[in-house]
């Protein structure tokens, strides 16, 4: 379900964000200049002049017998920086377009040549050089291959996958709570690939149908648990190249009830970091694993009364320090997220954030010079800055960020922290955008820079009646006239997946209203209460827990209890919206409490708890084998006969995240108790409601023309 919250939040965040997101630097080896895609060519510009040199020309990414160049989705060189691995001819797996057709470009003999071209077409994953550059492997169709780069011979590593015997990436469920994709890792020696394989021959197919592609329908099936059904089986292999025997790393408990979000090679090579969550998601255990044997040993274990977020597993992974005899470990056990430094044994370990704040995000370990780069916040959870504190735990904590810049920040730095690319945006549309020399606070290069302030946005708090204090941020009609009282609408999403407010340009918007909402006279709000990823300490977060719909609910409707207090408010016109769990935020809040929302459009809503993925809902909610009270309590669904105002309801049949299924359910009931309300299905369209000739632009005016009708926007 979280997937829609970063994918929406695109469509509200400025062009300044999105431009921020759309080439990622890779740094060369010398930490001081970077590889780029630009209009087909690779390029690379040295710092700190950014003199631009091309590597790669568009007429060198031309293969033999075609007039066009490659299309780069994506890059990566060797270690040697001699071979040029470009990703092209992409295709979606669900979210994102992880499969396509790999290229190798030789800049020494400017050869390029196609890898697995005896492959399907846009059917290769994840491809990487060994660490020797002599070959290269892939998945494709479940099956993990190996291609010799002098012969050009191809060899399958695995032969028994298939759609639900998967090698080397993950079935659905992984990839999209565990953000899981890429399943496989090369040995530091290049003798030996560590892989994931997902056993979902068990997992039941919901049946998606398509009615309108043929003259007959036919059924879509998605291998999906659902909450209180049993995960796919998991297990880790070490398949050594040159005998092609794999070894099964023997990672205690029921492969069933436990899942491996997080696996890579310690440094050396001698062993293989696992990570375990059992099913409640509340205990992990770190492994190390002998590639050889498959002999494990336990290393680290924490528990949680509510669950344990895991740390993410691609790219790096966690971060190695010390000669490998080191890793960074971020936990929330004593109550804020801290950054730990353990010993490989797992026999010590030290503090290194120390205080009631949150680390957000690491982004270098600089050990020459003994530091560590993270975002953080502690003084204000709609904002992030970057910190650095010392590696041994017993620094200070040291703001990088220039102090007079009051927002957001985001970072990408260099392996040695020396150089980054620095973004910076407040909700005043206040950005800068540029380079910076870290070690020397200045600026090298900047590309936008605008600090006179703007917009109408305001950044809000307010306290309930439960003493709890939420952030928000509000958006008051242009004109504005204290005198007369307008309509509101409330923007939500509040469940443990995302967050809604940010001291950000463009983060405060109403996207899918069709013209000047502001100008058509509405109040705007959006607020963050108890249970949101925001860095206000793990209480906050874990509050929700077994209370997903209750607790999250009940904090928006008294926070807006408060603000139907304000003279300039229509208590008579107050709508709400959201979508994904924002949606089922929406339902719960005009089911629940419809003496305060008078008009409701929730889309792709989740209206009854038991039907979404068990990764997820187990995580936040519990086993419903053990307790189903809190599921039933907490969906929409059980309040359906209490609705008193207006509902728009909307969902795509096609969608494969958030099942229609619930959106038919909820009719019944709504039907069964004689409520009224208006409904509009988007055939085969996803979870994110975009496909198809006029979808969007449909959706919006929709949205609109409903809002008007039933919550007219002007002050009175």
């Amino acid at each position: 379900m979280k997937k829609i919250i970063s994918l929406f939040f695109c469509f509200i965040l400025s062009l300044f964000f999105l431009t921020a997101n759309a080439q990622r630097p890779k740094w060369a080896n010398n930490n001081s200049s970077y590889y780029t895609a630009e209009k087909g060519e690779i390029i690379q510009y040295e710092l700190p002049n950014f003199t631009r040199n091309v590597i790669v020309d568009a007429k060198q990414l031309t293969p033999k017998g075609s007039a066009k160049a490659l299309e780069v989705k994506d890059f990566e060189f060797s270690k040697n920086e001699k071979l040029v691995l470009i990703y092209t001819n992409s295709k979606k797996v669900w979210r994102l377009e992880t499969r396509g057709d790999y290229w190798l470009f030789n800049t020494e003999t400017n050869e390029l040549r196609q890898i697995g071209k005896n492959r399907p077409e846009s059917s290769l994953m994840f491809a990487k050089l060994a660490p020797d550059n002599n070959s290269i492997a892939y998945v494709s169709k479940h099956n993990l291959y190996i291609e010799d780069l002098n012969s050009g011979k191809e060899t399958a590593l695995t032969t028994d996958g298939t759609d639900r015997l998967i090698n080397g990436t993950f079935d659905w469920a992984y990839e999209e709570e565990f953000n899981c994709r890429d399943g496989f890792r090369w040995s530091p020696d290049g003798k030996s690939i560590a892989f994931w394989q997902i056993d979902a021959t068990k997992i039941k197919n919901f049946l998606m149908i398509n009615n309108t592609d043929s003259i007959y329908s036919y059924t879509i099936p998605v291998e999906y648990p659902k909450a209180g059904e049993d995960p796919s089986a998991c297990k880790i292999g070490v398949v050594n190249i040159a005998s092609l025997q794999t070894t099964w790393m023997k990672v205690p408990g029921d492969s069933k009830q436990h899942y491996i979000p997080l696996m890579q090679w310690t440094p050396d090579g001698s062993s293989i970091l696992v990570e375990q969550l059992n099913r409640k998601q509340n205990e992990a255990k770190l492994f190390l694993c002998d590639p050889k044997s498959g002999d494990t040993s336990p290393i680290y274990s924490e528990k949680n009364t509510s669950w344990i977020d895991i740390l993410p597993t691609e790219n790096e992974g966690l971060k190695w320090i010390n000669n490998g005899k080191e890793f960074l470990w971020l936990t929330e056990k004593d109550g804020w997220k801290h950054l730990y430094k353990i010993s490989k044994n797992g026999k010590t370990e030290t503090l290194i954030t120390n205080g009631k704040y949150d680390v957000i995000d690491i982004k270098a370990v600089d050990e020459k010079n003994g530091f560590v780069y993270f975002l953080a916040s502690p003084d204000n959870a709609t904002q992030q800055y970057l910190y650095k504190t010392a590696l041994n735990g017993k620094g200070k904590l040291i703001k990088v960020s220039p102090a007079n810049e009051i927002g957001t920040h985001t970072y990408r730095l260099s392996p040695d922290a020396k150089y980054a690319e620095h973004r910076f945006s407040n909700h005043k549309n206040q950005k800068i955008a540029e380079w910076v020399n870290l070690s020397t606070q200045k600026t090298i290069k900047e590309t936008d820079h605008n600090m006179t302030a703007s917009g109408n946005v305001e950044m809000i708090q307010i306290t309930t009646a439960d003493n709890v204090t939420l952030d928000g941020w509000m958006i008051k009609p242009t004109p504005f006239d204290p005198a007369k009282k307008y309509p509101v609408l409330f923007y939500v999403y509040t469940e443990p997946a995302g967050a809604t407010v940010k001291d950000a340009a463009g983060y405060a918007s109403t996207f899918l209203y069709d013209g000047d909402i502001a100008a058509d006279g509405y109040i705007q709000i959006s607020l963050d209460g108890r249970g949101t990823p925001v860095p206000k300490g793990a209480e906050w977060r874990k509050s929700i827990y077994q209370n997903i719909g209750i607790l999250n609910t009940r904090d928006q409707a008294m926070a807006a209890k408060e603000i139907l207090k304000w003279p300039f408010v229509d208590k008579d016109r107050i709508a709400v919206w959201g979508w994904s769990g924002g949606g089922s935020t929406t339902l719960n809040l005009l089911f629940q409490y419809p003496e305060i929302y008078k008009t409701g459009i929730a889309i792709a809503a989740v209206p009854n708890q038991l039907l979404y993925d068990n990764i997820y809902q187990e995580r936040y909610m519990g086993l419903p084998q053990e307790n189903k009270e809190p599921f039933i309590k907490g969906s929409p669904i059980t309040y359906a006969n209490k609705l008193q105002g207006n509902l728009l309801l909307i969902h795509g049949t096609g969608d494969d995240n958030v099942h229609y299924q619930g959106a038919e359910m909820l009719v019944n009931e709504l039907v069964k108790n004689g409520k009224q309300f208006q409904m509009m299905s988007y055939p085969n369209r996803t979870h994110s409601i975009n496909e198809g000739e006029g979808t969007t632009e449909h959706l919006s005016k929709l949205f609109t023309q409903y809002l008007k009708e039933h919550c007219p926007g002007g002050g009175r």
